[in-house]
């Protein structure tokens, strides 16, 4: 599988005057880094597909190609390295098969005109399991100390006087720390795909 690396650069802009100078490639992940997000995480990738997709290859095999299509033009997802990048490849080949559902249903819809409630009660664990793992990912950047207090507060859902008793220090400082792990969990989120950036 491989993706056309030349096809979105050199283009040029255009005014009312005429043709100006060729627009500034987006920087986009080289094809060794791509070849080797493929080679590690590749099979993963298709195999939950092929779950997600109830066996229709295809179909998986295009959400393997738009996801790496992403990471292509994400250099900055990858910066940690190939190796460490399964849980966003993840959390975008989830959306992009979530997008692919979304648009088959409202095809269906203005053949068949169901109402939206016609799918509403449909529950898939895997989701959860995708969740779950990007978020221990994601949690596991940050310093212990900040960790512990969103585990304590918005996981186990404690209040703060708990958190406070069971860390061994004050409310005040519980406050704290959840303000500035809430804040820097943020960019974390972001790098991993898993919050829209901005």
């Amino acid at each position: 599988m491989a993706i056309d690396a030349t096809a979105h650069a050199g283009t040029t802009t255009e005014d009312a005057g005429g043709p100006v100078a060729p627009a500034a490639p987006r920087p986009t992940l080289d094809q060794d880094t791509l070849a080797e997000l493929y080679r590690l995480h590749g099979g993963y990738l298709l195999r939950a597909m092929l779950r997600v997709t109830s066996g229709d290859r295809g179909k998986a095999e295009d959400i393997v190609q738009e996801t790496l299509l992403r990471a292509w033009q994400n250099p900055a997802a990858m910066h940690r390295g190939p190796e460490y990048s399964r849980p966003w490849l993840f959390t975008v080949a989830r959306r992009i098969a979530i997008d692919h559902y979304r648009m088959q249903t409202a095809r269906a819809q203005e053949v068949a005109d169901e109402s939206p409630e016609d799918h509403a009660g449909t529950h898939d664990p895997y989701d959860e399991v995708l969740v779950a793992r990007d978020m221990a990912a994601a949690m596991a950047e940050l310093q212990p100390h900040h960790r512990d207090v969103l585990v304590e507060l918005h996981m186990k859902g404690r209040s703060m006087a708990e958190v406070a008793r069971v860390l061994g220090v004050p409310v005040g400082t519980v406050k704290s720390r959840n303000f500035y792990a809430v804040r820097a969990l943020r960019p974390i989120l972001e790098a991993h795909g898993m919050v829209p950036a901005g």
